[in-house]
């Protein structure tokens, strides 16, 4: 009897099975997101074929093409190479039970919608077009391009079945008629910074090092930890790594030129990443004060706490939610409060090793790509034909 119990268990599992199609120009180079949804939904039992074309633009080209128009037949042209792989990839996955656009997929998931018109569609729609426009300055609530930008987010999610957001603040900026769709997922971190993370040595190094990746935008508030930065000039205790650059590098660069202990590197491939990270005591979250950044809950802070850092961000209220006691918040846009915040813990060791094990505890508990895929799971069940 236990053995045809068994048996049947894994007859029930493998029907309970659904199978993905991860479909896109995504770019997991640059957005890791796509990349933890693939992982989480693999490891949880699932399948999940792969085709993707990247697109290979980077936001900061994507933002020179709002600025400049006359520049989006490029887009057009780079799009069209990339959908031509993507049907022709798509051809061979015509029975999943449900297809994955991938990150920064606004036109990928019309292209999806009518390549795989039978089947469950499901958007990770972690930023919008207008919104991100709206965040950068590149258009007014009331002008031609953000009117333009909502159209496309509009396009978007009308093809799809699901919307995955990060944090219940955005879900509530979706459109009436999309928000019954939502479902939210946080980012999390890839398996691989849990690794170096609990591979980590304490260091033994009177100095704290502190770590910030990212593409200087407003709504990582890059100027307000440059001020910061400057404001620790005098404290030969903080030694600073600064990854990236962006629309704010320039402006950051120039306020916190006063400190002679801060090394900037313009970029780290994403494979050296988590070596990087790992590599600090502190990581930086985002501090700026755009609608947007009071909404997220960033992909740094995730990997922060995956690699065993003490996780430094913003006082917002999907931050306070995700990260609870396992982060040290400061009010956004404060320099003066970011750098108090880095002072006091390299004065006080203790508090920081104790954000260190709190904050990798919280990590390894609610954000590893099997925990985070599960709400989208239980929504996608009934929608997916799941069977053998």
């Amino acid at each position: 009897m236990g053995a045809g119990w068994a048996g049947w268990g894994g007859a029930i599992r493998y029907a309970l099975r659904v199978h993905w199609l991860a479909f896109g120009t995504f770019d997991v180079e640059r957005h890791p997101r796509v990349a933890v949804l693939i992982d989480g939904l693999r490891a949880s039992g699932d399948e999940v074929a792969v085709v993707n074309a990247p697109l290979r633009l980077s936001t900061a080209e994507r933002v020179a093409m709002l600025r400049q128009p006359w520049r989006l037949p490029v887009l057009a042209w780079r799009l069209a190479g990339c959908w031509t792989k993507l049907i022709i990839g798509a051809r061979r996955h015509q029975r999943v039970d449900a297809v994955l656009v991938g990150y920064l997929g606004h036109f990928d998931v019309r292209l999806a919608r009518l390549l795989f018109r039978r089947t469950p569609i499901v958007l990770d729609h972690l930023v919008s077009a207008a919104g991100t426009a709206r965040d950068r300055g590149l258009a007014g609530d009331g002008g031609l391009k953000q009117r333009l930008m909502r159209w496309i987010d509009r396009g978007a999610l009308r093809s799809a079945d699901l919307v995955v957001v990060d944090t219940d603040a955005q879900a509530e900026t979706l459109p009436a008629a999309a928000a019954p769709r939502a479902v939210v997922v946080p980012v999390g971190a890839g398996d691989e910074w849990f690794r170096r993370g609990a591979e980590r040595p304490e260091r033994a190094d009177h100095s704290v090092k502190v770590v910030f990746v990212g593409l200087f935008t407003p709504l990582h508030g890059t100027e307000t930890i440059g001020a910061a930065l400057a404001a620790l000039a005098d404290d030969d205790r903080v030694e600073v790594t600064m990854v990236g650059t962006g629309q704010d590098y320039a402006r950051c660069r120039e306020l916190a030129a006063a400190n002679p202990r801060v090394t900037w590197l313009d970029w780290v491939p994403g494979a050296e990443l988590p070596d990087l990270v790992a590599a600090h005591d502190v990581s930086l979250g985002i501090f700026g004060t755009t609608d947007k950044a009071l909404r997220v809950v960033p992909t740094k802070a995730y990997q922060g706490l995956a690699a065993g850092c003490a996780v430094v961000t913003s006082d917002t209220a999907p931050q306070r939610a995700a990260l609870d006691d396992a982060a040290l918040l400061v009010p956004p846009g404060d320099p003066e409060a970011l750098a108090a915040a880095l002072r006091g813990l390299a004065a006080d060791r203790g508090r920081l090793a104790a954000l260190k094990t709190r904050g990798y505890a919280l990590a390894s508990a609610r954000y590893r790509p099997t925990e985070t895929v599960h709400a989208l799971r239980e929504r996608a069940r009934p929608h997916a034909k799941v069977g053998p």
